[in-house]
């Protein structure tokens, strides 16, 4: 029986989670041996590679765009957010690195505020306050477990909520996979000068490890933004969040790490945050499509 357009979104998203939980343990398993730096080379070199096809695909049309400058400063924010999210996997528990990293919409709400003059609402910015209430609750500030660690795990969210909104503002005009290729091939070179400060070739499985977080990440991101193409923003931002029971699983099978209650309740906060501005938006969304086309038609009544 063939899947409906709603179940092929739903297919591509869960898909997605796993590759991008995947990637987090391969990432973590490399930074046994390799410096942050490194690991973020290699998994954009192998990304490119990955990615290769799109161009194929294509053509080389596909790399003909008149907004590089635009795509330049996306990925030099991005590839700090990397650097940021790659360390934090490496150094903290892998659920509370990924459940850190799920603050990201809160910070893609201020931004779009402040960035694109977006008119938010007194019961988003309330969704947006129990966020961060949940990202206190994993972060403890005061406690023996408020480390440096977790401050550099939320620059990468807040560094990456920015790279969302430059997302969106490209994809106004360039479609999904010219951002894919256009973003992989740009983070090469941006990874590489910093790598060589600390370069040591990959020994061994470090090899497959690095491999598999490029093929992963870039993998993982192609099919996310077919997911979102095909399914409504509130029905899929959910599902993500399997990423965290997939990593908190392989991170007590691999690494003997116990999940902390904090980190759940934390993580349980910010999931119904998210979950709530997600259907907020998908509602506006709607109601602007709505409303568009029967404006269109006062003019002739």
């Amino acid at each position: 029986m063939p899947l409906t357009t709603h179940g092929r979104a739903v297919w591509l998203m869960l898909c997605s989670t796993a590759f991008f939980a995947l990637m987090a343990v391969a990432i973590k398993l490399a930074a046994e041996t390799l410096h942050t730096f490194e690991i973020a080379f290699f998994r954009n070199f192998f990304g490119v590679i990955a990615a290769l096809p799109l161009l194929v695909h294509h053509g080389p049309g596909l790399l003909k765009t008149d907004r590089l400058s635009k795509y330049f400063v996306r990925c030099l924010v991005g590839i700090v957010s990397m650097f940021c999210g790659f360390w934090a996997i490496g150094n903290l528990p892998l659920a509370q690195a990924v459940s850190l990293s799920y603050s990201t919409p809160l910070f893609v709400t201020i931004a779009a505020v402040w960035i694109l003059h977006e008119q938010v609402r007194a019961r988003r910015w309330a969704a947006v306050v129990v966020g961060f209430i949940g990202v206190m609750v994993i972060v403890r500030p005061g406690t023996d477990s408020f480390t440096a660690g977790t401050l550099v795990a939320l620059t990468a969210a807040v560094l990456s909520g920015l790279v969302s909104i430059q997302i969106k503002q490209l994809s106004a005009t360039e479609p999904a996979d010219r951002i894919v290729l256009w973003t992989t091939m740009l983070w090469v070179p941006m990874s590489l000068g910093p790598a060589l400060f600390v370069w040591e070739w990959p020994q061994g499985i470090t090899w497959l490890w690095v491999a598999a977080a490029g093929t992963l990440g870039t993998l993982g991101h192609m099919l996310w933004t077919r997911a979102l193409k095909l399914g409504d923003v509130s029905a899929l931002t959910p599902i993500s969040f399997m990423q965290l029971p997939i990593v908190a699983v392989l991170g007590y099978l691999l690494f003997d790490e116990a999940v902390d209650r904090w980190t759940v309740a934390g993580a349980a906060i910010i999931f119904g945050a998210n979950a709530y501005i997600a259907h907020r938006e998908a509602q506006l969304a709607r109601r602007a499509a709505t409303a568009a086309p029967s404006a269109a038609a006062k003019p002739g009544e």
